[in-house]
C-alpha cells in the first residue's frame, strides 16, 4: 500500500508539472486547425478511446471525456477508408486522434528511458498534437468484436512494429490489410506501431493544446 500511495504521489507531481508546461514555440505558415469529430463524419466508425478510461499504458484516464477528432481532410480520408473496408466486412476502431500538447508531455515524463521511442518527445511535439495522426484497428461488422492483432494497442514490444514476422498468419493479414487501405488514403504508419497512421498534410499544421471541451 505505501508503494502504491508513493506512486500515486509521484504521477500527480509528473502530470502536475506537465499540465503547467507550454508548448514548443513554432514559426511558420500554418495552415487554420479545423478539428473534427469523427463519429460525427461517420458514425459507423467505432470509438474505444483508452485515455478517457484506465485500460492503458500510463494505467489512468488522461482525458475528461471519450472523444476523437482529427483536422479536417485527414478526418475526410479516415472516412473513406472506413468506406472501403465495408465491402470486406470490416470496419475502423478508433483508439485515439487529436491529442492535448500536456498530454503529449505526461506521456514522455512517464515513460521509461527505453521505451521512449513508443512516445512523443514534447521538445517537437507529436503528430496527434497536430491533429493529423490516429490510433486505430478493424473491428468485424457481424459480430463488433475488434481483430486481432500481432500485438495489443500501447503495447511496447516488438510486437508492435508494422512488420513483424510473429504471430498468426491471420494476425499479420488482418495488420496489413489495414495497413494497405490507410496508406491508399494518404496515411503512413509509424515504424514502431501498427496502429499508428500519421495523415500526409501533418507538416501543415501547428501544435495544438485544446482540450476537447474547448473545441469548436
Amino acid at each position: 500500500m505505501k508503494n502504491f500511495n508513493r506512486l500515486f504521489i509521484a504521477f500527480i507531481l509528473i502530470a502536475f508539472v506537465s499540465c503547467k508546461a507550454q508548448p514548443p514555440q513554432e514559426t511558420g505558415n500554418f495552415k487554420l486547425t479545423d478539428l473534427v469529430e469523427l463519429n460525427k463524419l461517420d458514425t459507423s466508425i467505432h470509438l474505444d478511446i483508452r485515455y478517457a478510461t484506465s485500460n492503458n499504458f500510463v494505467g489512468r484516464p488522461m482525458y475528461k471525456q471519450a472523444r476523437a477528432f482529427l483536422q479536417r481532410p485527414a478526418a475526410e480520408a479516415l472516412v473513406k477508408v472506413n468506406q472501403s473496408l465495408k465491402p470486406l466486412g470490416y470496419g475502423l476502431v478508433v483508439f485515439d486522434g487529436y491529442r492535448p500538447w500536456s498530454v503529449t508531455k505526461l506521456f514522455w515524463d512517464v515513460t521509461p528511458a527505453d521505451k521512449k521511442k513508443f512516445v512523443a518527445d514534447p521538445k517537437k511535439g507529436s503528430r496527434h498534437n497536430r491533429g493529423c495522426a490516429v490510433d486505430l484497428s478493424l473491428y468485424d461488422l457481424a459480430t463488433g468484436k475488434e481483430i486481432e492483432m500481432t500485438g495489443n494497442y500501447d503495447e511496447m514490444t516488438e510486437r508492435s512494429y508494422p512488420d513483424y514476422k510473429g504471430g498468426t498468419d491471420e494476425q499479420r493479414k488482418m495488420r496489413d490489410l489495414l495497413r494497405s487501405k490507410m496508406e491508399a488514403m494518404g496515411f503512413t504508419v509509424y515504424e514502431y506501431e501498427w496502429w499508428h497512421f500519421d495523415y500526409q498534410d501533418w507538416k501543415s499544421y501547428c501544435i495544438t493544446n485544446i482540450p476537447f471541451d474547448k473545441i469548436n
